[in-house]
């Protein structure tokens, strides 16, 4: 039977957090629901009624019982409502010195891709004791990346992209699914995500195929090849917004709102440029939808994420200028 683990391996630093939870809920569960039934049992043989006794007369009101069996469940739920807030927050707020890596679910596999080039399906390759990020869309329905010895799961929407991160701590292979029914072989919707030594998985990282390109560099491709780089010139005679160091910032739209630049608003600004319009600007720019892949989108994202700042290029139109170093760095975006 070892090979069946009641419970998966505890391979990640979330997963101890998650476990240590889970049974708390189970021992409390365990315990109010053996409390009660022998309440009930003890109860209805010790107060039953039997043949020709006189109706007792109605307890007397305790108000001390009362209050013992509110604020007791009460202080329990509270505990675990911090308890679960605290772990939510660890497993939702990915550090800021990740391993990005991204991933296109599509029925029936998993497409991942390191930001180096290298290329996986349904195959993981990370380092242990480093934190690694997953940007996460999906080609057609709803998916759910799941790998339970990190114990993390993350719905993958089509549309929309949604992030998870896991540290994994020890070396190994461990099973990686498809959590949400996504059609008839959603059960084959399946690999493995094999933790390596950081010594080992730079020489695994360093095989990439000559001549595979990095998502920047595909996406740099695709961008002239679309003719983006039409509008999108690099000084202020284009007619779309300057892309160079835009990506972080934040921008103002014609409405006077102020968006934030970030992966969904590159996204919606590909599939559909007239939703959000950067003050100074006209609604010119073409949609993109369907024309290119979420995988293309992607690249795309990465290439503009790549610009960096044109030393004496005019700053973006409508785009605040950075904060000092020390603030809050603020997000931003580009525009159609």
């Amino acid at each position: 039977m070892s090979d069946f683990p009641i419970f998966p391996p505890q391979a990640s630093t979330s997963a101890p957090q998650v476990d240590a939870l889970y049974f708390f809920l189970l021992a409390v569960s365990v315990f109010f629901s053996l409390l009660i039934a022998s309440l009930l049992l003890f109860f209805a043989l010790r107060y039953r009624r039997r043949e020709g006794s006189a109706t007792p007369p109605p307890p007397p009101h305790a108000m001390a019982l009362e209050v013992a069996w509110t604020l007791i469940p009460l202080a329990i739920v509270l505990v675990i409502f911090g308890w679960g807030t605290s772990v939510y927050f660890h497993i939702s707020r990915p550090p800021d010195d990740t391993m990005d890596i991204l991933v296109v679910g599509k029925r029936w596999m998993w497409k991942l891709q390191h930001l180096s080039g290298r290329r996986e399906i349904n195959e993981l390759h990370v380092p242990s004791g480093r934190a690694v990020k997953l940007t996460m869309t999906s080609e057609d329905v709803i998916h759910a990346f799941y790998v339970p010895a990190f114990r993390i799961k993350a719905d993958v929407v089509p549309g929309r992209y949604t992030t998870t991160w896991f540290r994994a701590t020890t070396p190994g292979r461990y099973h990686l699914f498809c959590a949400e029914y996504c059609g008839t072989k959603h059960s084959e919707m399946g690999g493995w995500v094999t933790v390596m030594e950081p010594a080992e998985f730079e020489a695994w990282l360093a095989g990439t195929t000559p001549g595979e390109a990095t998502p920047a560099s595909a996406g740099e491709r695709l961008f002239s090849s679309l003719g983006c780089v039409a509008c999108h010139r690099k000084d202020s005679m284009g007619r779309g917004p300057i892309l160079d160091g835009l990506y972080g910032r934040s921008v103002k739209l014609q409405d006077g709102s102020t968006v934030p630049v970030d992966e969904a608003y590159l996204r919606e600004s590909i599939v559909n440029p007239g939703a959000k319009i950067v003050a100074g600007y006209a609604a010119l720019m073409p949609t993109f939808r369907g024309l290119v892949t979420e995988e293309g989108i992607l690249q795309l994202i990465e290439y503009i994420k790549s610009l960096a700042p044109q030393e004496g290029a005019p700053a973006p139109v409508g785009a605040p200028s950075p904060p000092a170093a020390g603030s809050p760095a603020a997000k931003g975006g580009p525009a159609s």
